[in-house]
């Protein structure tokens, strides 16, 4: 959903009065073919307000005594905190557009400016979610997605239909939830996981905020069949390197999606970080090459030396005239995905993958061509896959990759010794007396 920030003084009644007066500062957000102003708290003198930038000129203090740099800072904070109001709303209603009576109260809630009122319990654990969600994602960064999954969870509770009462939602009451995730919402007992997980981040936020006198989050631990059987999707080396030369002839946005691709194989990089990739992050010259990028999810600093393949694809596009100063040619997350899927069909990798899930004890099983499942993290398990076949050490793997720890690295680790013991497995095919 787009939306726009606009800081602007607020002149009260028509022109005229005393030039030199002192304003209030508004925010006005847009969004969706509606609008909405926010009184900032702060005022400045228009000689001193820059009305291109939107912040008060440097060197100024208004009568408050409060600095243009505090101003400023406080006016950021603002539009920071409106614009992850407006992602939650749109989050909790599938990316709908809220109307300004919601966004409105959901914002003065955010900002602590909502007048006390009775409430009923449901919309009391409701209230304290959409705290939590508001205070979570403005001090630890949320990103659109992470809003996007709370939302899910939001929406399930509201779904639940059964009565939320904050002050009683004991274990039995998280059981109920789960099995109505399970039975009637027909989540995958891995999604269903990550549910469980987010609702008990919220009731210990809840307990330590004094919002919730339960211990909920404390006694109840579902086991869930099946979390160790999802399949990790990747390329063998030598379907790497086909789908890397492959010639996709009059469709070159095959070719592109598939470079893209393939240089998170080489990299390691996630779909988002290679997006925002820009020429000036890559240092071709260096001894050793390399890239030099902040995450978009960690906000982790990465520092990834180039090998061969990388740097051919990265010279590939070097002259190309694409946007924003982009090393690669980048689409949105979801048109890559799709056009992926037809890339690799064309190409030719349908290995057969068999996908097992499970909803609560009943077991699901299908068997689907490896092109149907490929995505663009794919691209990121190659890397690691492949890193630790080499022999690469794990810890050197994770300075790449940007994972903070060794449970993440598990699930390939497991792949690699997989592939080790059918290797020393080729030495029973020599002739010869053992003994």
């Amino acid at each position: 959903m787009k939306c726009s920030f606009k800081f602007a003084l607020f002149r009260r009644g028509s022109a005229g009065g005393d030039a030199d007066a002192e304003l209030p500062i508004r925010l006005r957000v847009s969004w969706g073919g509606k609008r909405c102003d926010i009184r900032s708290g702060y005022v400045c003198a228009p000689a001193k307000w820059d009305a291109v930038k939107g912040c008060v000129r440097p060197g100024y203090k208004n009568q408050y005594k409060q600095t243009a740099a505090e101003i400023n800072r406080a006016l950021l904070k603002l539009a920071t905190l409106a614009e992850e109001v407006l992602e939650r709303l749109a989050a909790n209603v599938g990316g709908a557009a809220p109307s300004v009576a919601e966004f409105t109260a959901a914002f003065n809630d955010a900002a602590g400016r909502s007048k006390p009122s009775p409430k009923d319990s449901g919309s009391a654990f409701l209230d304290a979610f959409d705290r939590f969600v508001a205070e979570q994602s403005a001090s630890n960064n949320w990103t659109r997605a992470t809003l996007m999954k709370f939302g899910s969870v939001r929406r399930s509770l509201v779904d639940w239909g059964a009565a939320l009462d904050l002050e009683k939602f004991d274990k039995d009451d998280f059981a109920r939830w789960v099995n109505f995730l399970q039975e009637k919402k027909g989540l995958a007992n891995t999604t269903a996981a990550k549910h469980v997980g987010f609702l008990r981040w919220f009731l210990r936020w809840a307990a330590a905020n004094g919002f919730y006198k339960g211990n909920a989050h404390e006694v109840f631990r579902p086991r869930f069949k099946g979390l160790d059987c999802k399949e990790v999707i990747f390329l063998e080396w030598d379907e790497l390197v086909h789908f890397l030369h492959f010639d996709f002839g009059a469709r070159p946005a095959l070719a592109h999606v598939r470079d893209v691709f393939c240089f998170c194989c080489f990299t390691g990089l996630r779909y988002s970080d290679a997006a925002k990739l820009a020429r000036v992050d890559v240092h071709a010259d260096a001894k050793p090459p390399y890239i030099s990028v902040v995450t978009k999810k960690t906000t982790d600093r990465l520092r990834i030396e180039l090998n061969d393949y990388a740097l051919a694809l990265l010279a590939k596009y070097a002259d190309a005239p694409l946007p924003r100063g982009l090393a690669l040619p980048v689409i949105s997350n979801q048109k890559m995905n799709e056009a992926l899927h037809e890339a690799a069909k064309v190409a030719g990798l349908d290995a057969p993958v068999r996908v097992v899930s499970y909803i609560g004890q009943l077991r699901r099983e299908c068997v689907v061509p490896k092109y149907a499942v490929l995505s663009t993290h794919a691209g990121r398990r190659t890397f690691v896959v492949t890193a630790l076949r080499l022999g690469i050490p794990p810890a050197v793997v994770m300075e790449w990759t940007g994972h903070s720890d060794y449970k993440a690295m598990k699930p390939y680790i497991k792949i690699v010794d997989a592939a080790k013991a059918e290797n020393m497995a080729l030495f029973n095919t020599f002739g010869g007396d053992t003994k």
